[in-house]
């Protein structure tokens, strides 16, 4: 399978800490509900997950947003519940209801019914991953991803989104041992599921542990880092003699940073909740440092371009100046706390990554905050 060469590494660079003449920004949700163009070509797909198995409409929403942006990097368009989709819990999505399983996993017979799927079953994903590589004509690098094993097992187990997670706590507090044997299978189910996608072509991969700071301190190292870890430990490290960037993001994980330090990844996302100087003293630095990515509050789009870019030279600023010259070092990769909302003007978004841009080369030329 051969691409074309890459012309912007800027990401890349950054996930492996080398020093780049700015900061790269991409937003997660990049292509989304916000976009009069993604709701055009949603329209036309029928539904969701009619846009996310079709390879050309995913192909198409996916570079809708390198079509109005200086974006660094695209990603994959899909859903993380498509694993569990493929081992049969029935996935569908109703208009402004979010994802719903018709099959819930609460009880041993059900966990006992699981299995790493096929991955021929989640074909399409792959077969997309080809499609926008291609499409891409080495613009920008496809970052592939998945949720992560807990976060996966919140939606099995609560049957959708929730907002307490009283089903899945009480599951795993009544049945610690059901829930490792499901969080087990999901993390081989991650790993087979990133893997596949890195030999389509994916360039970095991402684990999004959406709801691992839903849970309290002891459970989340044993119930979500330890299953993250699993999935890391099995993923390709390399593809074509190319290092492939590993990055988790943990929304409300900024407390556990000392745990994540050492996990095999190259970066670490962090919400807005998270002070990126301080990060970047705890993790960020030495030769084991992870590179930083983030942390926007989303709802700053909602703000006017005079205010977005004052809010973005701040997260610049918090982060410093990354590393420069050869070697490794602190690096910074320019991100929301979490994924932008439907509703954000998209003349917005272009404030923004315009702002990063010129914000990060100030940095570096200067060095002052």
């Amino acid at each position: 399978m051969s691409f074309e060469p890459l012309k912007n590494d800027t990401f890349l660079r950054a996930c492996l800490r080398q020093s780049t003449d700015h900061t790269p920004v991409w937003l997660m949700r990049q292509a989304g509900r916000y976009l009069p163009e993604y709701c055009a070509t949603r329209a036309k797909a029928g539904s969701f997950m009619g846009l996310a198995t079709n390879v050309d409409y995913a192909t198409e929403v996916t570079l809708q947003p390198l079509e109005r942006y200086a974006l660094d990097a695209s990603i994959l368009f899909s859903d993380i519940l498509t694993v569990p989709d493929a081992m049969g819990l029935g996935l569908s999505f109703a208009q402004g209801e979010g994802p719903k399983f018709a099959h819930r996993v609460r009880d041993e017979a059900a966990v006992n019914a699981l299995a790493v799927p096929d991955m021929d079953k989640l074909r399409y994903v792959f077969d997309a991953v080809t499609s926008i590589r291609r499409a891409l004509k080495g613009r920008v690098p496809l970052i592939g991803f998945s949720g992560s094993p807990w976060t996966l097992a919140c939606y099995m187990v609560e049957g959708g989104g929730s907002d307490d997670y009283r089903a899945v706590k009480t599951f795993m507090y009544s049945r610690p041992d059901l829930m490792h044997r499901l969080l087990q299978i999901n993390a081989d189910s991650v790993a087979a599921y990133l893997n596949a996608q890195i030999e389509a072509g994916a360039q970095a991969v991402m684990i999004f542990d959406s709801w691992g700071g839903v849970l309290a301190d002891g459970n989340f190292q044993t119930f979500s880092l330890a299953y993250t870890r699993r999935v890391l430990s099995q993923l390709h490290r390399e593809h074509a003699g190319v290092t492939i960037p590993r990055l988790v993001f943990t929304k409300g994980g900024g407390l556990w940073l000392d745990d994540m330090s050492d996990l095999d990844c190259h970066a670490l996302g962090l919400d807005w909740t998270v002070n990126l100087g301080k990060a970047r003293a705890l993790v960020g630095e030495g030769p084991q440092g992870k590179a930083l990515q983030g942390n926007i509050d989303p709802n700053v789009l909602f703000a006017s371009p005079e205010q977005i870019d004052v809010e973005v030279a701040r997260v610049i600023n918090s982060f410093g100046r990354p590393h420069q010259g050869a070697g490794t070092g602190a690096s910074h990769i320019f991100n929301l706390g979490h994924g932008i909302s439907q509703f954000t003007p998209p003349e917005n978004v272009s404030a923004l990554v315009d702002a990063v841009h010129r914000h990060s080369k100030r940095i570096r030329q200067t060095g002052a905050h």
